[in-house]
């Protein structure tokens, strides 16, 4: 899901004399399961490509608050209202927990966070798309989440130890948000038939906009060899995909919905469900900036960066008046 900016060519050699020892024991200790820690010697490719994914990854766990943050004065409950606030506290805690992994690899969070809205960095392109009505909501949990937990179970088991470790705790409430998504799309298919119509329209707008979340097929995604290699990744996108489509697919139907694709199967020799092609130039295009709402998220965010600009002058101010009455303290001592 947040791998979809590695699909860029990595030009720079900063291959050093003496370089490959110790890249042989850094394969050593990946190939042994053990985990690569921030003062470990590591290849500079290995650090980008850490850093490309980390930073990717935290900044779709901040620019993904805002659709669902469109329905918080708008939820049918209180009781919804409640947990979908939970859930946008839950995804900003993700973000901070994301930025300080990519911190240990000698990148300053405020150098990320100045990327992402100057526009040079990429998010998940699943962000890029409006919540309409409150099924988007239901079905940004059962699908997007759904999507996000195939992805980052396996980061779980991650080499580099500080990214393996902040996913340990963002799948468990990634899992609760799932359940979350598919808990509002149950209750919308066993209402009204206007509330199952509304359902149905969301799944058609999602369920393709999904499927593009794990990245690109196989054959056109250039780091995923040295990914899967150095156990940064553990699947393909493909494989991801599938499993995200065998896994999903029976939920829709149980729910009494149907799928937008045509060509959509279950192959019985397999067991896996086969699909239609994906619109990939559709996915380049939201990804290049072209996207329903890239423009609309990217000024929301910057805009509130300003907005916030007095708290943090503030913040800044009343600590260094700390420090330095703590100096004065300490001298007339």
């Amino acid at each position: 899901m947040y791998t979809q900016a590695l699909n860029t060519k990595d030009t720079s050699d900063t291959s050093r004399p003496g370089d490959s020892a110790r890249l042989a024991v850094f394969q050593a200790t990946i190939d042994a399961e053990d985990k690569i820690e921030a003062n470990d010697w590591m290849p500079e490719a290995y650090r980008r490509t850490l850093v490309r994914q980390i930073s990717q990854h935290a900044h779709s766990e901040v620019i993904g608050m805002q659709p669902e943050g469109n329905w918080l004065t708008r939820a049918p409950s209180l009781r919804r209202k409640a947990a979908l606030l939970a859930k946008i506290q839950d995804e900003a805690g993700h973000g901070l927990y994301l930025y300080a992994a990519a911190e240990t690899l000698g990148v300053r969070r405020e150098e990320l966070y100045a990327q992402l809205l100057s526009g040079k960095a990429k998010y998940s392109s699943i962000f890029n798309y409006p919540t309409e009505t409150w099924a988007d909501i239901g079905v940004i949990g059962w699908l997007v989440d759904g999507a996000a937990i195939m992805n980052q179970i396996p980061l779980c088991r991650c080499s580099y130890g500080p990214y393996a470790r902040a996913m340990i705790r963002v799948c468990k409430e990634e899992s609760f948000h799932q359940r979350q998504g598919y808990e509002i799309m149950l209750t919308l298919c066993r209402g009204t038939a206007a509330q199952k119509a509304m359902a149905q329209d969301a799944l058609n707008r999602w369920w393709w906009p999904a499927l593009m979340m794990f990245g690109p097929s196989d054959t056109d995604s250039i780091h995923s060899a040295d990914s899967v290699r150095w156990k940064i990744k553990r699947f393909s996108n493909d494989e991801l995909r599938q499993r995200f489509i065998d896994a999903t697919v029976p939920q829709g139907l149980h729910l009494g919905l149907t799928f937008p694709d045509p060509a959509l199967r279950l192959d019985e020799a397999s067991g896996h469900w086969q699909h239609g092609e994906i619109d990939w130039a559709e996915f380049k295009r939201v990804l290049a900036g072209g996207g329903p709402m890239n423009a609309q998220r990217l000024a929301h965010r910057r805009q509130t960066e300003d907005d916030g600009a007095w708290v943090r002058e503030a913040a800044l101010a009343f600590a260094e008046k700390r420090r330095q009455a703590k100096v004065t303290r300490v001298a007339a001592e």
